[in-house]
């Protein structure tokens, strides 16, 4: 039988303009092609784990306005339960602010209701999760409940999955409820390297590597796996895409090496499409592309 998927992380509205500069003190500029997107890393990788066709859970917090409810309606789109995400009085939801100047983007970022987060909306998300279940989260919320969160996930006997992004060592003390830890090149380091990392006493460690794959590691072996080549377009998305479709394979039963091969195809996919959510490949996209 197929297994459920639990994602605990954010949920932003990602609010996009691009500029033909950065204005100055007291300037208005005219800008063009805004675009709201629906985003958070943690919404993301729930999105993309539906999309491909996973039973998935999301749970999380978003504030009382007009963009909680559009957060979890895009997720509902994806066939998302969404009973989970608490709408917390008073609050407004994440929001990231994007200026786009010539391809390179500044953001600026409020946490919102994301940082509402509490140890009781784990313990009502993780109430009905059964050993074997698949649980992913990211480091977007407070880290001590996504620490807590780990920790109940790994006490119930699920799959536990976290993606440590953005990267925050105080994360470090709750690695050892971690089954499968995903960092990109940067969040290795910063989080201490590959060796201190297996010390936590993590089985496996699977760094991407942008356009040169990803790396399989344990406590007994290291092996490199390329990626498909693709003509990238938009990159948001993609780290957030292998994540999801990860918990997709791993809960429809598949091995890490197999579920790893896929997860990095819908990844390399999602970059070749503009925005977030929407870039994330069907699952019939993905079985047919070839390269």
């Amino acid at each position: 039988m197929e297994r459920k998927i639990f994602v605990l992380g954010s949920l932003n509205m990602d609010l996009v303009i691009h500029t033909p500069y950065i204005p100055r003190k007291g300037e208005t500029l005219t800008g063009s092609d805004f675009m709201t997107n629906s985003g958070g890393k943690g919404a993301n990788q729930a999105f993309a784990a539906a999309k491909l066709g996973g039973a998935v859970c999301m749970i999380g917090c978003v504030g009382d306005d007009a963009f909680g409810a559009q957060l979890k309606t895009n997720l509902e789109s994806a066939g998302v339960v969404t009973s989970y995400i608490r709408h917390v009085p008073n609050q407004s939801s994440g929001v990231a602010v994007i200026l786009i100047e010539n391809g390179d983007n500044r953001i600026i970022l409020d946490s919102g209701a994301n940082a509402c987060l509490q140890k009781e909306d784990v313990d009502r998300g993780l109430a009905n999760a059964k050993p074997g279940d698949i649980f992913l989260a990211q480091l977007e919320n407070p880290v001590e409940i996504i620490g807590y969160g780990l920790q109940k996930a790994k006490e119930k006997g699920m799959t536990v999955l976290l993606n440590p992004a953005p990267a925050n060592r105080s994360i470090l003390p709750f690695l050892q409820y971690v089954d499968i830890l995903l960092p990109n090149e940067s969040e290795l380091e910063l989080l201490g390297g590959l060796e201190i990392l297996l010390s936590h006493g993590i089985p496996t460690v699977v760094t991407t590597l942008g356009e040169n794959g990803y790396e399989i590691a344990t406590d007994k072996e290291k092996r490199n796996y390329a990626c498909i080549k693709v003509q990238a377009v938009d990159t948001t998305a993609a780290g957030d895409t292998l994540c999801g479709s990860l918990a997709m394979m791993l809960a429809k039963g598949e091995e890490l090496e197999k579920a790893m091969a896929f997860a990095s195809k819908c990844a390399s996919l999602a970059c070749t499409k503009k925005g977030a959510q929407q870039s994330v490949p069907s699952f019939e996209e993905a079985i047919q592309y070839r390269e």
